[in-house]
C-alpha cells in the first residue's frame, strides 16, 4: 500500500558519462568544492520524505551521502528510466521525484513546484519546461506507472520524453529561470558554470 502524502525523491546518477571522461563518475565531481551530488541531495531534501540516489558505480562512495543507494535492476546502463523504475519498485510512496546527479543549480523551490502540479491532480507526470523545451529528467511522477514503464523498457525503448507522453502530463512553466536546468557533461561546461 502507498502513502498518499508522502514522496520519495531520487537523484539520477547512473549514467557512464561519457563525455566527462572514462573514469569520471559526474555526481562525484567536485563543484565549487564539493561533489556536485551534495547539490542535488540538498535541494531534495527540503521537498521529499525519503531520498535515494540511483547509481551503477562508485556505491561505497555514495553509500557515504547517508542515503539509500539503488542500482538499476539491469547491469547494461539502460538509461534515466532504468534508474526511475529500481527506485519505484523500491520505495511505497505514491510520488517520486526525479532530478538529474549534474544540475547544481537546481533548488528545493523548483522540485516544490513540480510536486505541486502533480499533488492533488488528475495528472501522471509533470515535466519541467523551460519556454523552449521540455527537460525531461526534472519531473514528478505516480509511482503507478510501474508497470508501464517496465513494459516500456522490456521493447527495448529508453527515450523517456516519448514514454512519458503516453501518460497525462502536465508541463510546469520555468521559462522565468531557465538557466537553473544548466547541466554538466564536459569538463569545459564545468569549468565556465564554475567561473559565472
Amino acid at each position: 500500500m502507498t502513502d498518499q502524502t508522502k514522496v520519495t525523491g531520487v537523484i539520477l546518477a547512473g549514467g557512464l558519462a561519457r563525455r566527462m571522461g572514462l573514469e569520471q563518475d559526474k555526481g562525484l565531481i567536485m563543484f565549487r568544492g564539493q561533489p556536485m551530488v551534495t547539490y542535488a541531495l540538498t535541494a531534495m531534501k527540503g521537498v521529499a520524505d525519503c531520498v535515494v540516489i540511483n547509481a551503477n558505480r562508485n556505491l561505497e562512495w555514495y553509500q557515504r551521502f547517508g542515503v539509500p543507494v539503488i542500482s538499476d535492476e539491469t547491469l547494461t546502463f539502460d538509461g534515466p528510466l532504468a534508474g526511475i523504475l529500481s527506485v519505484m519498485n523500491a520505495c511505497d510512496t505514491e510520488v517520486l521525484i526525479v532530478m538529474p546527479c549534474d544540475s547544481p543549480l537546481i533548488q528545493s523551490r523548483h522540485l516544490e513546484k513540480l510536486r505541486q502540479a502533480l499533488i492533488g491532480s488528475n495528472y501522471d507526470v509533470a515535466v519541467a519546461h523551460d519556454g523552449q523545451r521540455m527537460h525531461p529528467v526534472f519531473l514528478a511522477l505516480k509511482t503507478q506507472l510501474a508497470a508501464s514503464l517496465q513494459l516500456f523498457l522490456s521493447e527495448g525503448q529508453r527515450k523517456i520524453d516519448i514514454w512519458l507522453r503516453q501518460h497525462a502530463l502536465v508541463e510546469v512553466d520555468f521559462s522565468g529561470e531557465p538557466e537553473v536546468f544548466c547541466n554538466i557533461n564536459t569538463v569545459d561546461e564545468l569549468t565556465h558554470l564554475e567561473n559565472t
